[in-house]
């Protein structure tokens, strides 16, 4: 499950998986991304904030979360990456090889600072 919602006049989409994501997850974010984006150039920011990264539900849950990374990774301008997880600094390096946005990583309890960081952009 991956709760989202977008701050519309900061542009900043606020992604929370709270379970393993499935390509459902990523069909219902795409439709409200592009919607977003049909009135706006870009998001100023992505805040993916997470205790511990679910992993994906299934490989079709997989393949849609990198197909939306691939529709959408040139109209973002910076990506926080708010979670304690292990994963968070493969997440963080893979992230600036795949995207053109500026990626940052943030420990999880500090989602204020992070969102702070997106708003200057």
């Amino acid at each position: 499950m991956l709760d989202y919602s977008i701050m519309a006049p900061e542009g900043i989409l606020v992604l929370k998986p709270q379970a393993p994501l499935s390509k459902e997850d990523f069909s219902g974010l795409s439709a409200a991304v592009d919607s977003y984006l049909s009135d706006h150039a870009k998001l100023h920011g992505v805040l993916i904030h997470t205790r511990g990264f679910p992993g994906w539900e299934n490989f079709g849950g997989f393949t849609a979360h990198m197909h939306f990374v691939r529709e959408h990774h040139k109209k973002v301008d910076r990506v926080a990456i708010v979670t304690d997880s292990r994963v968070a600094n493969l997440a963080e390096l893979l992230g600036k090889h795949f995207t053109s946005a500026e990626v940052r990583h943030f420990p999880f309890p500090d989602d204020v600072k992070a969102l702070d960081w997106l708003k200057t952009a």
